[in-house]
């Protein structure tokens, strides 16, 4: 398979070269400025007098990140003007399944409404120009479509349906609100009902919506892996490897040579050990520590993965095309060729390995005197599981240290330490929000036989810990430097949200003070208050919707989750990109390479494609895991369980079933006959003659009266009252 064309988007990653004379953002502003019309790429760089490759790519490069940040607007024939001048909003189109849209502008700020006569011209994720047209009654703006930059979608995955001699495909992405139509002689092989993948020939447009054919058939909806598949296309998942990319991996050397040792820290002889899941295949990081007269010393190696990931090779822009490996239940889509990710890069127990070292010397109160980071070698001394590793933490010492001395005297350390940094983040208000992670168990048939909840123990917890130390360390060592690189973010939440939750939880006699919009330590004192609560759980759902997602950033602002002033992900750069980066940002450090001019534009170029990649595979893996409790579900249909309330609309409440973590949604028509008036800031429904109350935390016993496997939906009914159909599957129509 030749190599697949990278998305516009994405950034090609060049050696980091010292560009002397580059132009300034505000001398490419004042040219524009002076300038007649928006001007090619060609012409801009001949009027500022920029010829060279490097700083051809440099000048690219800066181009891209002014049009990201609304300085600049690009227009369709790749010319830049200046956005000020031209009136117009450039961003990407946010569909709604009702047939609207929004946009939101790349330079940020509120989002823009298309009314549905523009948004039929349009599909999820292409990139347009908006101009606004006006204010609604809530004063939001509303705008008209000026052009389409970009089409995001080339291939639909969905459910084929053939009616009255009319083919069409039902997208299985429920962002894409348009079918797309398949004209005779073009469906293929394809029969009614099948998951097929539909090319987009015709984009949509004022009077047509997308006309495409029958690339691929998948196959029937219950094919086991179906749900896998589904995700992969419809979230445009990088899953295959370029011929080049496997070349280059196998050619990679499978052990450590005499060379690679050269100039690094020997501590093959340190006790190093990997703590990980039971079905972990590659081990990122390990971990030693030892007692001091002042307090600890924790050593945090992890794979050096930059040593053999090179910038601008091909395996470099294969992994940065796919920006994080994507985990679903039962298949792992990762970022490098196992050859590497299981292989040379993780660290395997009893052989030699590459790695980037933290060393951290911490007093006995857990806060971190002094950070050291280094090349080094090391051997790990064992391959260990959080459940063993728990076990031995509380009292159970026949495995799975039995016999090596050395890492069980680390490990009764490291559990020391562990103690005091969390005594640290309590604190300093860091947040600790447990969430519910479905664990899927299979029949010898590839079936579903049991949806069981991850449960996380101490020795999780100890290796986060220590994690977040070094990365702590990573970002204040690179923000010291002044080295650019990528940081992780984390906003305060809104004002409005705090507010709505604040009056929540004061229903539940639980103070939350109004100031706490800016305290993390605020938050943190609700989750330990809810500790004990037997409505902990819904709680801590509550508290982790009023916050906003962290991202990647090229600019430090601290992380309010975490309560940290810096922040960076140093620990996993076998699966996440970002990570790669930062231990690029400090092996440059340490080399004392000079600093590209134009390097701040390109970390905000990588902060925006990872931040995008991450959001797209968390879309996919909840996307599968909606599928799977459905399919789960679809042979449970009449049967009554008891579960809590989860969540509360105006159209209904959502319940989640006990012991399996299943949700669904009561419709307010399937409700006890009323009127129902819905709270949205105590979460209630309430029955306006009867008084009966639905809320968050209210136990409920339900009778599943629907699954919809292309909705990923299941609706439920109250036990008692009468089951109002028991169709097993819908299907969406437009």
């Amino acid at each position: 398979m030749s190599p697949r064309k990278r998305p516009a988007h994405q950034i090609s990653v060049d050696e980091h070269v010292h560009i002397a004379d580059l132009p300034s953002r505000e001398a490419i502003l004042q040219m524009l400025e002076a300038s007649d019309s928006p001007c090619k790429f060609g012409e801009l760089a001949e009027r500022l007098d920029v010829w060279d490759k490097p700083a051809l790519n440099a000048l690219k490069r800066r181009l891209l990140a002014m049009t990201r940040d609304g300085q600049l607007v690009r227009t369709r024939g790749s010319r830049f003007g200046v956005a000020s001048r031209m009136d117009v909003i450039g961003g990407r189109v946010l569909a709604h399944p009702d047939g609207f849209a929004f946009v939101r502008p790349d330079k940020g700020g509120e989002d823009v409404y298309l009314a549905r006569r523009e948004a039929r011209r349009v599909l999820h994720g292409d990139k347009v120009l908006v101009r606004i047209a006006g204010l609604d009654r809530r004063q939001r703006p509303y705008g008209n479509l000026v052009e389409i930059i970009e089409r995001a979608n080339t291939q639909i995955v969905g459910r084929y349906h053939r009616e009255r001699g009319i083919g069409f495909v039902i997208p299985d992405n429920r962002h894409l609100n348009q079918d797309v139509l398949i004209p005779q002689g073009k469906s293929g092989d394809a029969r009614d009902g099948q998951i097929v993948v539909a090319a987009i020939e015709h984009q949509p447009d004022h009077r047509t919506q997308p006309i495409g054919r029958i690339a691929e058939v998948l196959g029937e909806s219950m094919a086991p892996g179906m749900e896998i598949d589904i995700a992969i296309r419809s979230y445009g998942l990088p899953n295959e490897w370029p011929q080049a990319v496997l070349a280059a991996a196998q050619d990679t050397p499978a052990s450590v040579c005499d060379r690679d040792r050269e100039g690094r820290r020997d501590l093959r002889e340190l006790a190093l050990v990997t703590i990980d899941g039971a079905d972990a295949r590659d081990f990122d990081d390990a971990v030693f520590a030892k007692k001091t007269a002042k307090g600890y010393v924790l050593y945090v190696a992890i794979a050096d993965v930059a040593h053999y990931v090179r910038e601008g090779t091909g395996l470099d822009e294969e992994a940065l095309n796919r920006g994080t490996s994507v985990y679903f239940p039962d298949r792992v889509i990762p970022m490098l060729p196992e050859t590497l990710s299981n292989g040379i890069c993780s660290l395997n127990p009893d052989v030699e390995r590459l790695a980037m070292v933290c060393e951290l010397n911490l007093g006995i109160d857990g806060e971190v005197r002094r950070a050291r980071f280094y090349e080094g070698v090391m051997r790990s001394h064992g391959r260990f599981i959080y459940e063993d590793v728990d076990r031995w933490l509380k009292g159970d010492r026949r495995k799975p240290l039995a016999g090596n001395a050395a890492a069980s005297k680390s490990l009764a350390c490291l559990y020391e330490l562990y103690q005091a940094l969390r005594t640290c983040r309590e604190a300093r208000g860091g947040l600790d929000i447990e969430t519910i992670e479905p664990r899927f168990e299979y029949d010898l048939h590839g079936k579903i036989e049991a949806v069981a909840a991850v449960s996380r123990v101490d020795a999780h917890r100890l290796i986060e810990e220590c994690m977040i130390a070094a990365n702590v360390a990573a970002a204040k060592y690179l923000i010291r430097r002044k080295r650019p690189a990528l940081f992780r973010v984390h906003e305060n939440p809104d004002e409005e949200k705090v507010r709505d939750l604040g009056l929540f939880l004061r229903e539940l006699g639980i103070r939350f003070p109004r100031e706490a919009a800016s305290s993390p330590q605020a938050f943190a004192q609700v989750l330990r208050a809810a500790a004990q609560r037997p409505d902990k759980r819904l709680i801590n759902t509550i508290v982790l919707r009023s916050l906003k997602l962290a991202v990647y950033s090229e600019e430090n602002t601290g992380h309010f989750g975490l309560a940290l002033e810096a922040y960076a992900h140093f620990t996993s750069p076998i699966r996440r990109y970002p990570d790669l980066v930062v231990h690029r940002a400090i092996k440059a450090e340490l080399a004392a390479a000079p600093v590209a001019d134009d390097a701040k534009d390109l970390m905000a170029a990588l902060a925006n494609h990872c931040s995008t990649c991450e959001r797209r595979a968390e879309e996919a893996t909840r996307d599968a895991v909606a599928w799977l409790k459905c399919e789960f579900m679809l042979d449970k249909v009449g049967e009554r369980f008891a579960g809590i309330v989860s969540g509360v609309a105006e159209f209904g409440v959502f319940v989640e079933l006990d012991e399996i973590f299943v949700e669904g949604l009561v419709h307010v028509t399937s409700l006890p006959g009323d009127y129902y008036l819905y709270d949205a800031v105590h979460h209630t429904l309430t029955g306006r003659a009867s008084g009966r109350e639905y809320r968050i935390g209210q136990p409920l016993e339900v009778v599943v009266v629907r699954v919809d496997l292309d909705e990923r939906k299941i609706d439920f009914e109250p036990a008692g009252v009468a089951v109002s159909g028991r169709g097993r599957r819908g299907r969406r129509r437009r």
